[in-house]
């Protein structure tokens, strides 16, 4: 039944004109087919698109063909290139927002928004250049190339997310992720195990375009690549089906989302009228007699000013929080400089309070982000007079290890400060596994473009790799509750100010990704090149790289 219409497709002839196209519009496919790719992620989720745009990748590499006589690294060139204009369409079309963070009124940076847009693009795009030349290294004229172009980019994906701290934003697996039920083979196999099944799936088509025997071998490709994405759907399905509404029923979770403009959150002057708001927000409802929250959770750095230098701060605070209340807040953190040490540093924070203004434990960020808190290359960038584009004169300190947090009345918890909770394998402390994560996060940087509703799809997937509850606080942002299938319970939308309440949920038996982590998807990664070197001819050194 399914293979009548296959056959159909694939005697159409797809391929051929994008295969023989030669200069500038060669170059326009690639990055015209990057840019629309885009769409496949959050906030549109429109994953459909990869059907047509990953596949003319493949047929791009097919014509990548360099001069005769050419050494193996210029062989290599024509590759690269087409896998940096799709990287940099990309990335320009999915990241485009990060310039909103130099638009904020009285920042002077507007001149540089567009250029750091366009540098940060071209940066991640090397990483898929790199994929594109390695995926050449082993191509080859049948359906093998589907899987090669899968282990490769997978293999650059991975790279783009641990080199040079790391920026794993945007990749390719989360558009096998759009919604919980596509989320949930993130419990097996993590986001890079769906990084090369994203890969997989959506080149899967370029099989198609084949003559001779191996068109037989493109109809087999595209239907193993069609029962692995059914797999895909069908175990979240089964999955969810299973699952229970389970929540604790002893901890009563209260998030504020402040909604503070930019401008304001670092002025001292706004002090009071900052504290003011998130007190009266966090004390909603009080004055009804309806329950107390157990935790109650503010954004990161929430004030402008350090809190333990701050005992009116401290004592408002202690005066808002209940007997059995304990507040969860992010604030930078001074450390004094002692004899021996270079002078004072500071930390981007997350502190435990109790309802006696104790603070009963405290986490300082370990992975922070470049140019927002703390200014790679730093005397030559400042002395280009790029000091302003971080928010603490001096930057922020990293801290020194992840760590679990406890708790007097709750479970303890995994914390996270912004981006941090983007990188699968660094979310939790492996020595001591929490009972929840809490994500603490400002993204009105961003205003509302697809930036904070991006950032808050990727927290919900590391909720499901771990099956742990999410807790998420942002200043301005998306604010919420999700349990460990990635299900929302409690949501507060960009910019509006407010407060939401809700039970815990509970927290899920470890999941395979949890208890080996990315084990999996290496090994699942060593029996596809099995498959490879065995199904296929060995090659050698030839005009289009190792053939």
């Amino acid at each position: 039944m399914i293979r009548k219409p296959l056959a159909a497709l694939a005697r159409l002839n797809l391929s051929g004109p994008i295969i023989v196209l030669w200069g500038w519009p060669r170059l326009a496919v690639a990055l015209l087919a990057g840019a629309l790719s885009a769409l496949a992620f959050a906030p549109v989720h429109l994953f459909p698109v990869l059907w047509l745009t990953v596949p003319v990748v493949v047929w791009l590499l097919d014509g990548a063909v360099a001069p005769e006589g050419a050494g193996p690294l210029r062989r290599l060139a024509p590759a690269a290139a087409i896998g940096w204009l799709f990287g940099f369409g990309f990335f320009v079309a999915g990241l485009w927002w990060l310039g909103a963070a130099f638009v904020t009124p009285g920042s002077g940076l507007i001149w540089l928004a567009p250029i750091a847009v366009l540098a940060v693009a071209a940066c991640l795009a090397v990483f898929w250049a790199f994929g594109a030349a390695l995926a050449h290294i082993f191509w080859s004229e049948g359906w093998r190339r589907t899987i090669v172009l899968a282990l490769a980019m997978t293999v650059a994906e991975y790279l783009r997310g641990h080199l040079f701290t790391g920026l794993p934003w945007n990749a390719f697996g989360y558009a096998l992720a759009p919604s919980p039920v596509m989320m949930q083979s993130a419990a097996l196999m993590g986001l890079w195990g769906l990084t090369f099944f994203s890969f997989f799936i959506f080149a899967a088509p370029a099989a198609l375009a084949t003559s001779g025997p191996e068109r037989r071998s493109g109809l087999v490709v595209v239907t193993c690549a069609a029962v692995a994405l059914a797999a895909h759907v069908g175990y979240g399905a089964v999955r969810l089906a299973a699952a229970t509404e389970a929540r604790s029923p002893e901890t009563r979770v209260r998030v504020v989302q402040p909604a503070i403009a930019q401008n304001q959150r670092w002025g001292i002057e706004q002090a009071g009228d900052v504290l003011g708001r998130l007190v009266a927000l966090s004390a909603a409802g009080a004055d009804d007699g309806g329950p107390r929250p157990d935790i109650l959770i503010w954004p990161e750095s929430t004030f402008p000013f350090f809190l333990t230098d701050n005992a009116r701060a401290l004592v408002t605070i202690a005066g808002m929080l209940g007997p059995g209340t304990s507040l969860i807040t992010g604030a930078a953190r001074a450390h004094r400089s002692t004899s021996g040490e270079a002078g004072p540093r500071a930390f981007n924070s997350i502190y435990v309070i109790d309802h006696s203004s104790e603070i009963r434990a405290a986490y300082d960020k370990v992975h922070l982000v470049p140019f927002g808190e703390y200014l790679p290359l730093g005397g030559i960038l400042q002395a280009l007079g790029l000091e302003q584009l971080i928010a603490l004169p001096g930057g922020f300190s990293p801290g020194r290890r992840r760590t679990t947090l406890d708790l007097p009345n709750a479970p303890a918890f995994g914390p996270s400060i912004c981006y941090e909770i983007i990188f699968p394998a660094a979310i939790v402390d492996a020595r001591r596994r929490p009972g929840w994560l809490v994500n603490l996060t400002n993204d009105g940087w961003f205003g509302n473009t697809p930036g904070p509703h991006q950032h808050f799809h990727q927290a919900r997937l590391r909720a499901v790799e771990q099956g742990l509850p999410l807790v998420r606080a942002a200043n301005t942002g998306i604010s919420a509750i999700v349990d460990g299938l990635g299900r929302i319970t409690a949501r507060l939308s960009f910019g509006r100010m407010g407060s939401l309440d809700g039970l815990l949920p509970a927290a899920l038996p470890p999941t395979p990704y949890a208890r080996v982590g990315d084990a999996i998807p290496a090994v699942v990664g060593i029996l596809v090149v099995g498959v490879i070197v065995l199904g296929g001819r060995r090659v050698g050194i030839g005009p289009r790289g190792l053939n």
